[in-house]
């Protein structure tokens, strides 16, 4: 990339981008917020196999950003930083869905739980426990607990193409601005849905949710608050993540 003055503050960069179109101005944003890139991948990368290379999420991750500078419009009264976190998260999560290197086995193991979530909880009338979800898999709980790490280390942000557009309130007025009415409405009932579902899941799973995609904690982070191990807080995550996948299936959104 070519080098900008030094004397270019990020205002005057932005400005710069937003009056004139300036390219060097959109080098340097870029480089000034290439940290939220390593930062997205580092999280991401911290569930994933040891296979694949955090390089290669992050250069998924810059086109991400590229597109958040150029559709960023400050009038819309958020912060870049919480505009751009969701695009760039968006940009790796399609990077990885294309190499689909999920094993068939873990899409096997997905599928069973969520089924034998949305029957027991048509059965019992509330979220199941870990032990009735065993049971009705005839499986024992610490196996039940492979299972849920088995799907949390080869999964790929199962709830980000739903929170992220909950999470910067930029998303959904750009969402307006470049899809059709059709898309925008199914989009908002599916946010509408997913807030109503999370509010019945069980106090200890809700808050890993919240903590996770709203505040940005680590998992190691969540944990401590917690006091749990990681480990632990990756199988309640995707637990929750299963039992939500489930209900929208149940109401007919995926």
């Amino acid at each position: 990339m070519n080098a900008l003055p030094v004397r270019l503050t990020i205002d005057e960069a932005w400005q710069q981008w937003h009056s004139i179109k300036d390219p060097l101005a959109r080098e340097w944003l870029v480089v000034h917020y290439a940290s939220l890139i390593k930062f997205v991948a580092g999280r991401l990368a911290a569930g994933l196999p040891k296979r694949v290379d955090t390089g290669d999420l992050v250069s998924a991750g810059v086109f991400g950003l590229m597109n958040a500078i150029d559709r960023y419009d400050p009038q819309q009264g958020a912060k870049f930083e919480t505009y751009a976190i969701p695009r760039i998260r968006g940009a790796i999560l399609d990077s990885l869905r294309a190499l689909d290197w999920v094993p068939r086995s873990v899409r096997s193991k997905s599928r069973s739980i969520e089924q034998a979530i949305s029957a027991l909880e048509h059965e019992l009338g509330r979220s199941p426990s870990e032990d009735e979800i065993a049971s009705k898999l005839e499986i024992s709980e610490p196996e039940f607990h492979k299972w849920l790490s088995d799907i949390a280390a080869g999964s790929v942000g199962p709830l980000d193409h739903v929170v992220a557009d909950n999470t910067a309130t930029s998303t959904h007025s750009d969402m307006h601005r470049s899809t059709s009415p059709d898309a925008v409405v199914e989009a908002d009932e599916t946010r509408r849905i997913m807030r109503q579902e999370m509010k019945k899941l069980p106090e200890k799973e809700r808050k890993v949710l919240v903590l996770y995609y709203e505040e940005n904690l680590t998992l190691g982070e969540i944990g401590e608050v917690l006091g749990v191990t990681e480990s632990r807080v990756s199988q309640i995550h995707t637990k929750a993540v299963l039992q939500l996948r489930s209900r929208l299936r149940a109401a007919d959104i995926d």
